[in-house]
C-alpha cells in the first residue's frame, strides 16, 4: 500500500504538480482509504517529503550519480546522461521536465523542510560531479578545471535546458547544451 501511494503521487506530482494533486485524487488513483494513507503518511507534505526522498533522490541517483561515477571521466559521464536522457525522451515522444527540477519550481518557496530536501538532492549531484572531476585530476585530467564550478555548471545546464525542453516538448534544446558543455 504505501509502494502504491509513492507511485501515484510520484507520477501525480510529476504530470500535474504537488499543489494540483489532491489527496483525494490520490486516494482514488491508489484505490486506497484515508486511513490506510494516513497510516504511513499523516499528512500530504509528509506524502510529498517521502517522494522526493525516496523516488526523486534514487531518480538522480540512478539517472546521474551512478552513470557519471561508472564513467571513464566525468566529461564522458555527463555526455552519457545527456544522451540517454535525450533518446529516451525521443523514444517517448513528449517531455515532461526533470522530477527534481519541477518540484524544484514548485516547492522550494513553499516550506523550508521541501527547500532542504530538495537542495540536498542537487548537492549530492553536484558533490558525485565534482568527486569525478577530483578523480580525474589524479589520472592527470582535467587539471584546469575547478571541480565545484564544473558541477554546477554541468548540474545547471542539465536543469536549464530540461526546463526548455519541457516547454518546447523538444530535445534539440539538451543536444546544444551537451555541445556547448563539451567545450566548458
Amino acid at each position: 500500500m504505501r509502494r502504491k501511494m509513492l507511485d501515484v503521487a510520484e507520477e501525480s506530482f510529476q504530470v500535474r504538480g504537488y499543489h494540483a494533486s489532491s489527496l483525494a485524487d490520490l486516494m482514488a488513483a491508489a484505490g486506497v482509504s484515508g486511513g490506510a494513507l494516513h497510516h504511513h503518511f499523516p499528512t500530504k507534505k509528509a506524502l510529498a517529503l517521502a517522494v522526493i526522498d525516496e523516488r526523486v533522490a534514487a531518480a538522480v541517483e540512478e539517472t546521474w550519480i551512478a552513470p557519471v561515477r561508472a564513467a571513464a571521466s566525468a566529461r564522458d559521464g555527463v555526455r552519457a546522461v545527456f544522451e540517454a536522457v535525450a533518446a529516451e525522451l525521443e523514444r517517448q515522444g513528449f517531455v515532461r521536465g526533470c522530477p527534481l527540477n519541477n518540484l524544484a519550481h514548485e516547492l522550494s518557496l513553499a516550506n523550508p523542510d521541501f527547500r532542504a530536501a530538495l537542495a540536498g538532492i542537487f548537492a549530492a549531484w553536484r558533490q558525485a560531479l565534482a568527486d569525478k572531476i577530483r578523480a580525474d585530476q589524479q589520472e592527470g585530467r582535467e587539471q584546469g578545471t575547478d571541480p565545484q564550478r564544473f558541477a554546477a555548471l554541468a548540474v545547471a545546464t542539465y536543469s536549464g535546458a530540461m526546463s526548455m525542453a519541457k516547454a518546447m516538448q523538444d530535445t534539440a534544446v539538451l543536444r546544444d547544451c551537451l555541445a556547448a558543455l563539451d567545450k566548458a
